[in-house]
């Protein structure tokens, strides 16, 4: 699933510090460039929770608001609630993740 990213990215890439490849409904990856500035990995809050599953990445970070950060672990879930101030911090090597939208 992971082998064909590249060809995928171009498709619907977006401006923004990722890009997303649909799955399914309410269900996608989204990567992280291992190259990606810090500064873009900006503060932010999401309008639904969210699920998310590392699935490749090293050494990067989730942080919630005045909580110290936690580093994301392969194949470990996080989740996410909705209007939650949180952010990406960086690691090593692409972040892929899978984010799966709660209603």
């Amino acid at each position: 699933m992971l082998n064909n990213w590249d060809s995928a990215v171009a498709e619907t890439s977006t401006g923004k510090p990722y890009d997303d490849k649909p799955i399914d409904i309410g269900r996608f990856l989204r990567k992280f460039d291992k190259d990606i500035d810090d500064n873009e990995l900006i503060w932010h809050r999401d309008k639904r929770s969210r699920v998310i599953t590392v699935m490749s990445g090293e050494d990067w970070k989730l942080q919630f608001d005045d909580l110290l950060p936690v580093t994301l672990e392969k194949n470990k879930q996080y989740k996410i609630p909705k209007e939650t101030y949180h952010r990406i911090l960086k690691g090593k090597g692409n972040l892929i993740l899978e984010i799966r939208e709660e209603e």
